[in-house]
């Protein structure tokens, strides 16, 4: 039952595959020459995990908004960990995603909307700023240092 569920999961992945290469008017060199970057000569060789970052690559390059989105994650993942880092707390991507889900108020990351990411970043790099501007200032007034 599981080998089957594992076929019918990489032929899907097959057909995603060739279905945005056809949008994106790849001839059969192209495919090659994007397969081959993985070490495979088919795509029916790529493992699958190599299948879904192939096809989410030519996807960010069919919708740009999807491209934009996914850098959007990637800056508010660098503030709240710039952040996190700055007061002390260790940071991973789970508590990353916790602290901007609470923020949000939307239970999976990968659901907040470009505009709500883009508010988390402005709020965490401003707090970030503010502290870093209060603790040159607290550094100033008593003469210590970091």
């Amino acid at each position: 039952m599981q080998s089957t569920i594992m076929e019918k999961n990489q032929k899907w992945l097959l057909k995603r595959f060739h279905g945005i290469c056809g949008r994106l008017g790849m001839t059969p060199e192209d495919k090659l020459n994007a397969i081959s970057g993985y070490g495979c000569e088919s795509s029916a060789d790529m493992s699958d995990k190599d299948l879904m970052d192939l096809c989410f690559k030519f996807e960010k390059q069919l919708d740009p908004a999807l491209a934009e989105l996914d850098a959007t994650r990637k800056r508010v993942f660098a503030a709240i960990g710039s952040y996190l880092e700055f007061v002390g707390k260790e940071s991973s991507p789970e508590l990353i995603k916790a602290v901007a889900c609470r923020a949000t108020g939307y239970d999976t990351f990968n659901r907040i909307p470009a505009d709500r990411l883009r508010n988390i970043y402005y709020a965490f790099t401003k707090k970030h700023k503010d502290f870093e501007r209060s603790w040159k200032q607290m550094e100033e007034l008593l003469c210590i240092k970091k």
